[in-house]
């Protein structure tokens, strides 16, 4: 019977790279490993084309020699027959199972801390933080409180009462794994007694209970720089979970929420607001004091015919850009203050100021005219 092409039996194209010809046996792999399907011929001889393709497309040099000759470069089939038999493909694809049966299957060994237990890297967190568009602006400090997993300091990580130490299990002599034969196969698995670890600790710590960490709540100080915006995540390194018999510890991770503020708001690196101005002020022009969020004060001058919603530009007094030394700019936006209420002087005042200027509008750009019917009361 002719043998079928690798590249069909992966299903993956003549251009796949390692990474997507190491993916299809994956799933292949898992689907018909003689562990989860024992005693299916079909499923064996499955597994075991399968991996034989893979051992060939996955070497450069197999690989090429067999899209050259095809079959008949691998002098009969493939080299896999050079390695003894089919039984030893767990230990040829040690990488492949390890990552699908654990990190003993195929012979590899954890690398292990000096208790003999495996280390372990502790969790992540994340922590929700508020802060006003005035601290974000300035950049503060904030004290948190998290509750989180920290070595055990009375037995300094290694989870074993003072003066004892784990103990080599004896179900698997240390290797963390078992090893099974089944028909052509021999694989691995977890040892069910130490969990995968190799050793046991026979007097576990009094306080951490053999877990080498326990939880307690801590007070945090964190430095929130200056322009940080909203939504932005700070990264806080080591002060998630501790790791597990001296593994290294995860991280925090900072989710910052920027509260609205009453008169400024953010665009981009850009601090905006309004400023209310007369009418007077819009047409005659000024100078008036604005204050800063930092409190400090800008003269500005205001143009003569100045129009509402004018933009009028302050270079450098907007946000700090992060990471570098340059900043927005402050954008203050003109409005008119309309009076509701006017002293009768004021108001014969005005009345006399519009019939000095007429009484007709024209929008130049529209081109849309008004034309002046009567002042209401």
């Amino acid at each position: 019977m002719a043998k079928r092409d690798y590249y069909e039996i992966l299903g993956v194209s003549k251009t796949a790279n390692k990474e997507e010809i190491k993916k299809a046996y994956r799933q292949l792999a898992i689907k018909y490993h003689p562990d989860k399907n024992p005693d299916n011929k079909e499923a064996e001889e499955k597994f075991k084309e399968a991996s034989e393709a893979y051992e060939v497309l996955s070497n450069d040099e197999k690989r090429k020699k067999y899209d050259q000759f095809g079959h008949a470069g691998m002098q009969g089939g493939s080299d896999f027959h050079e390695y003894g038999g089919f039984e030893d493909i767990f230990s040829n694809f040690g990488d492949i199972f390890s990552d699908l049966f654990g990190a003993s299957a195929g012979g590899r060994k954890q690398q292990r801390s000096k208790t003999g237990l495996t280390p372990q890297r502790g969790h992540d967190l994340s922590y929700n933080i508020e802060i006003t568009l005035t601290e974000s602006y300035l950049g503060t400090k904030k004290d948190i409180s998290i509750y989180h997993h920290t070595s055990c300091e009375t037995c300094n990580g290694s989870g074993c009462k003072a003066g004892t130490k784990p103990e080599k299990c004896s179900h698997c002599n240390g290797t963390g794994a078992v090893n099974f034969r089944q028909g052509f196969f021999s694989f691995a698995q977890p040892c069910n007694y130490c969990k995968g670890e190799g050793f046991t600790i026979k007097s576990p710590c009094p306080t951490c209970k053999g877990q080498s960490r326990v939880q307690k709540r801590d007070t945090l100080t964190i430095n929130i720089p200056a322009g940080i915006y909203n939504g932005a995540e700070l990264r806080v390194k080591g002060r998630g979970d501790a790791g597990v018999f001296g593994g290294t510890s995860g991280d925090l991770y900072l989710h910052v929420t920027v509260q609205d503020d009453k008169k400024f708001w953010r665009k981009n690196n850009d601090l905006i607001t309004y400023l209310n101005l007369t009418y007077p002020q819009l047409v005659l022009g000024c100078q008036v004091e604005v204050e800063t969020l930092d409190g400090q004060k800008h003269l500005i001058k205001i143009p003569k015919g100045c129009a509402v919603g004018q933009e009028i530009m302050l270079p450098g007094k907007g946000f700090p850009v992060p990471g570098s030394l340059s900043r927005g700019n402050l954008i203050i936006i003109t409005k008119c203050h309309i009076p509701t209420k006017l002293p009768a002087k004021a108001k014969e005042l005005l009345l006399e100021y519009a019939e000095k200027i007429g009484n007709e509008t024209s929008d130049s750009k529209s081109g849309i005219s008004g034309f002046f019917k009567k002042f209401l009361g």
